[in-house]
């Protein structure tokens, strides 16, 4: 696991943000090559790529970047949400919480029987019609029709991905892939924020900026988020061939000057604001940069805008 001090970032700042930002992004770059040229030399055996990280965590920008790089590479690919995949509450009466919620991140809520059922057509190169699921209304519309080629990829990105309950099936026909922050961040009195706080950042810099909603209700949310995250993605992460660090280092820098005044609002007026109060201790000590060095295919623009990729 990665560490980084407060100091040794605000060296880099000051020694020029155009170039730390080049540096981590060439970094995840790489690592995303390593990956990819992994993923050819078993294109035949293994045409599923399944995908999978805790929320924050960048699943969508490295579905997309990954099926670019194959697709630029003569691999044509493409990406399949497993979003598509829920099932209406109303039709899910056991994907509940212990305190008898409904549990949005139980993967009871997937239909099972219809992903495995589209898994195998498309391992097959049978066409598949993919649902469209509307969250807002909580109902399954019309989607679009997939026929893999041989010799193309298909990306599988959910939360579930790396589930055996959910795609056990398929597993020996695909390449797991567990995105996530892993990297620690250091102060000067020797604490560290764990990663999990980062992608609080992210989502509330997402959610403030360009979805309407109160930080109070991402911060709410990011609880209710968690505790899914422990019961059913974390257990299953072992089961990825590869682990991907998305954290950037200069992406606290860049969100600074949006965060210190919602943490302030929130440390004034929200209830559930208990453990999250060290995040501004480590965006007090750390400089800012802008964002006009950060290119428009970065992970980071998945949380910031701005992106040139089509989410």
């Amino acid at each position: 696991m990665k560490l980084i001090t407060t100091d040794e970032l605000n060296l880099e700042i000051e020694n020029g943000e155009k170039q730390l930002i080049e540096r981590c992004e060439i970094q995840y770059q790489n690592k995303l090559n390593e990956i990819a040229e992994s993923l050819k030399e078993n294109h035949e055996e293994k045409p599923l790529i399944l995908l999978s990280g805790p929320s924050g965590s960048g699943k969508t920008t490295t579905a997309l970047r990954i099926e670019h790089m194959l697709d630029t590479t003569g691999f044509e690919t493409h990406t399949l949400s497993m979003d598509s995949y829920f099932l209406p509450v109303d039709e899910t009466p056991h994907a509940v919480t212990e305190n008898g919620d409904v549990d949005f991140e139980s993967p009871l809520r997937m239909d099972i029987e219809l992903l495995n059922k589209h898994l195998e057509k498309i391992v097959n190169c049978e066409k598949i019609e993919i649902p469209k699921f509307n969250f807002i209304k909580q109902i399954r519309e019309k989607g679009k029709t997939l026929k893999r080629k041989p010799n193309e990829f298909v990306v599988i990105e959910g939360i579930h991905a790396l589930n055996p309950d959910i795609t056990g099936k398929s597993a020996k026909y695909a390449t797991g892939l567990y995105v996530s922050v892993r990297t620690r961040i250091q102060n000067t009195l020797g604490q560290l924020l764990h990663p999990s706080k980062i992608r609080v950042m992210r989502r509330l810099m997402r959610d403030v900026k360009h979805r309407g909603r109160l930080p109070k209700d991402t911060l709410n949310m990011f609880k209710s988020v968690e505790r899914g995250e422990n019961l059913y993605i974390i257990p299953y992460k072992h089961r990825a061939h590869f682990e991907l660090d998305t954290f950037f280092d200069y992406e606290i820098p860049l969100y600074r000057e949006i965060l210190i005044p919602v943490f302030k609002e929130l440390a004034e007026s929200y209830d559930g604001y208990n453990g999250f109060e060290e995040i501004p201790s480590f965006l007090d000590e750390i400089k800012s940069i802008t964002n006009e060095n950060v290119p428009k295919h970065s992970l980071i623009r998945e949380f910031i805008g701005g992106s040139d990729l089509r989410y």
